[in-house]
């Protein structure tokens, strides 16, 4: 079964670009593509396409708000940020409203094609490097330390010792692969725990596990 993808960019000419790109792939299906974010909120709705490929900085509703719009509307949706720049706080602002995903828009077509499968089976496409900024802008303007021991352990009530560890290390930036060094597990037992920390949370990936420790004070000590 093919995945259906809304192309969502100002710019037609990069849609053309990401449309051929994309359907040279025998898996990946363009099935609209939108203009604004105000269209892609439309579109999306009306063609309930698998990934939104999604621009962040255009005119009028731009992919911030529209990220919100189709995340909060469709829980199975999934939106992908594209931008020109990797450091870009509306990028960072999307990650925050929902999108799965970070790409610049020069990356390389095989890349692009992997990330849009990652995301539509339900990873997060932000590489460690990424996760990491995103933790810093996360702590930056979060409120300072409270003392609410109280409430960080209702918080975490539902997740056993060995998940609270790894959602700690998720939470830090670090990849599946330093978690399984550092806690001493193979890769696999660390995607099985991170997949429950996540159904325990109603958390959509491991990019808003980072944003779920930072709103609800959880790492304050790091």
């Amino acid at each position: 079964m093919s995945i259906r993808i809304l192309l969502v960019d100002d710019q037609a000419l990069l849609r053309t670009g990401f449309r051929m790109i994309l359907q040279a792939q025998p898996d990946l299906e363009v099935v609209g593509e939108a203009i604004d974010g105000a269209d892609a909120v439309r579109q999306a709705a009306a063609l309930r396409p698998d990934v939104v490929l999604m621009d962040v900085r255009m005119p009028g509703m731009d992919g911030v708000r529209a990220t919100a719009a189709i995340t909060a509307a469709d829980g199975t949706a999934r939106v992908l940020v594209l931008t020109t720049f990797d450091v870009d706080e509306h990028a960072f602002a999307a990650l925050r409203a929902g999108a799965s995903g970070f790409l610049l828009k020069d990356v390389p077509p095989a890349e692009l094609a992997g990330a849009i499968r990652a995301v539509a089976a339900g990873d997060a496409v932000v590489s460690p490097r990424i996760t990491r900024r995103l933790i810093d802008r996360v702590s930056l303007h979060a409120p300072g330390p409270v003392d609410d021991a109280d409430g960080r352990t209702a918080v975490l009530a539902a997740l056993t010792e060995r998940e609270r560890e790894v959602f700690g290390e998720v939470a830090r930036g670090l990849s599946n692969s330093e978690i399984a060094g550092r806690l001493h597990l193979s890769e696999a037992t660390v995607k099985t725990h991170i997949t429950r920390v996540l159904a325990k949370l109603q958390l959509r990936d491991r990019v808003h596990v980072v944003i779920f420790a930072y709103e609800h004070h959880l790492l304050n000590d790091r």
